[in-house]
């Protein structure tokens, strides 16, 4: 079939290489695509927001599936539309994509199912929100509701910051996003993801992960979009997964299909595993980035049937997705000033970084002439395979060596909670 992909960044890369492979893919298409993703897929022009040139794109290219890369056109109804225009999609309505476009909307999720999170208040003025604090003790978690590319929680360890912060929320540092505002208790404990594949029936686990969110080494300095990741996260114990499954993720899909609202695509949880057991952070609507990046270099199964499955509703049918016993990790390489304001036009010379079987998946890269470029503030996904953490990420960092990104840089700890585990 011919398949349609949606997206830019470095997901979008991991998942169009994938794609690629699969036996049932005829030709893929792009919109708009990177450098990267133009080395397995044809990119085209195609503006995500614009529900009719999609519907009029695919039904002229006689595209079997789109797939819904980045959350935005997810919590705008794009796959409503496409579905409506008899087009499979893969990728949740515009109701079940509140899990992500609404934090207010998953708590309340979660207090109607019973499913386990931290303690919340959801304010819709500032008056409120100064009033919910008092509920609180340090350190503060505030989150802007809306969506905010990954950037609109902040952990306040005094009440004043916390004020501060909930006064640029409402203030609109997060634009619409932080129109509303959920304040959260305080959680401790090893983070963790959890991915599962639903068609609002039945739920497959499609793997773990770890990802770093802060800028600097040692888990310093401002949150990022994700600074690296590493899969499988081996704190996710089996018993651990089964209960997660049990008591967040299966609860979630059975609400949502009672309340009139069937949720397909993949569910991406983002969890604390604390001295209670797994409690839920967030939920994600689509694949994170960057640890999608890893699924996708673990990933043995054919994707293009899994997504397949999800769209038509015949998940139940297909075999549970393989994921190989290796680890893959990834790190970001980022223009100098992320997460501030990136420096972009730095030139990238890529070399021999995939030359001992690493992947170097683009996420904000042009082309000038034939020169590769910078676009934007995450740059590459340096991923890499190994039979433990500790040679996945030697591996990872050999490919980073050997790239020349003099405007870049990354992390050299992305993994290490995991390599010290392992030398004990």
């Amino acid at each position: 079939m011919n398949i349609l992909l949606l997206g830019l960044g470095g997901r979008e890369h991991a998942l169009a290489w994938k794609l690629a492979q699969s036996p049932l893919c005829d030709k893929l298409w792009a919109a708009p695509g990177n450098p990267g993703i133009a080395q397995d897929a044809e990119c085209v022009a195609l503006d995500a927001t614009d529900h009719d040139a999609v519907i009029a794109f695919a039904r002229e290219k006689e595209i079997g599936l789109v797939v819904i890369g980045p959350e935005a056109p997810l919590v705008d109804g794009l796959a409503d539309s496409l579905r409506a225009a008899g087009i499979d999609a893969f990728g949740p309505s515009k109701q079940a994509a509140q899990l992500e476009g609404s934090k207010g909307f998953t708590k309340e999720l979660c207090k109607r199912a019973n499913i386990p999170t931290a303690r919340y208040e959801r304010c819709t003025s500032l008056e409120a929100a100064w009033g919910a604090l008092k509920k609180f003790d340090p350190p503060f978690v505030l989150k802007a509701d809306g969506l905010a590319a990954g950037k609109g929680v902040v952990i306040a360890d005094t009440r004043e910051e916390a004020q501060n912060a909930l006064n640029e929320m409402f203030d609109g540092k997060f634009g619409s996003a932080g129109s509303e505002v959920v304040i959260e208790q305080f959680l401790t404990g090893e983070e963790a993801s959890f991915f599962a594949l639903t068609d609002g029936t039945a739920i497959l686990p499609i793997g773990t992960a770890q990802d770093h969110k802060r800028v600097g080494e040692g888990d310093t300095g401002p949150n990022t979009g994700g600074m690296g990741a590493y899969s499988p996260a081996p704190v996710l114990s089996e018993a651990l997964q089964a209960q997660v499954m049990r008591e967040i993720v299966e609860p979630t899909v059975q609400t949502l299909r009672e309340e009139g609202m069937p949720y397909s695509g993949v569910l991406y949880a983002g969890l604390m595993l604390t001295t209670d057991g797994p409690q839920l952070i967030e939920y994600n609507a689509r694949f994170g980035d960057p640890e999608c990046q890893v699924l996708m270099m673990r990933l043995e199964s054919d994707l293009v049937e899994l997504m397949q499955a999800c769209a038509r509703g015949t998940l139940g049918e297909v075999a549970a997705p393989v994921l190989s016993d290796d680890f893959a990790l990834t790190v970001v390489m980022a223009a100098e000033g992320y997460p501030g304001t990136p420096k972009k036009g730095g030139t990238i010379h890529l070399g021999e970084a995939e030359a001992r079987g690493a992947k170097v998946f683009h996420a904000g890269t042009k082309l000038d002439g034939d020169t590769l470029t910078s676009s934007g503030g995450r740059v590459l996904n340096v991923t890499a395979r190994g039979a433990s953490a500790t040679e996945a990420q030697a591996n990872a960092y050999a490919a980073v060596d050997a790239i020349d990104f003099a405007d870049g840089f990354c992390r050299r700890d992305i993994g290490q909670r995991e390599v010290r585990r392992e030398r004990g």
